[in-house]
């Protein structure tokens, strides 16, 4: 009886070493070795200083810039508290904040139909980009905020647009963080 309690908990030792840690480093230092830059949170960097990662919204509020998706990840694009709403379409409070958010841009835009991702947060809440769609809505207040041409921001909007990964899944879609980047390097 006694060598079965040692058999297993040796057996239980040296499987929580081989896979509680040793897996985890093993496929971390793979990662670090063939994707760098995905492994270490795809950081954008500016000067030399990181400014943001791709692959979280960032918060842009000024009529100068392209905007996310709203957040509903605590207060902004905070990555501790990443998730949806969890509110139902047939919730009063969401129909509500989205109504108020389609009826202002919608003034703001002359009355054009509000693209649903600039109302729908992501089921992240981070979700760093937006559609197409999305950011040729935006183009008309960026341009006037800027004294920019909209046919050099339509460009500029397609020269950031991703494509579908493989050529068939997911959407085009285009990072707002990269754009409005690229926006204030064309005031340079």
């Amino acid at each position: 009886m006694h060598s079965i309690w040692k058999t297993s908990i040796l057996f239980t030792l040296a499987t929580a070493l081989l896979f509680g840690l040793g897996y985890p480093l093993l496929m971390t230092g793979l990662a670090r070795a063939l994707f760098r830059h995905q492994a270490n949170g795809s950081l954008i960097l500016q000067n030399g200083q990181v400014i943001g990662s791709a692959l979280i919204a960032q918060s842009f509020t000024s009529d100068r810039y392209f905007h996310p998706r709203p957040s509903a990840a605590g207060s902004g694009y905070d990555a501790q508290n990443s998730g949806g709403s969890n509110l139902a379409q047939s919730n009063k409070a969401l129909v509500a904040r989205m109504q108020g958010e389609i009826d202002k841009l919608a003034a703001a835009h002359g009355g054009q139909p509000v693209p649903i991702d600039m109302v729908t947060a992501s089921g992240s809440g981070l979700d760093p980009e937006i559609t197409p769609d999305s950011a040729d809505y935006q183009i008309s207040r960026v341009a006037k905020a800027r004294g920019l041409d909209p046919a050099r921001l339509r460009q500029l909007v397609a020269a950031h647009t991703a494509p579908r990964q493989l050529g068939l899944l997911g959407e085009p879609r285009v990072n707002v963080l990269e754009l409005n980047l690229a926006l204030d390097q064309l005031a340079k």
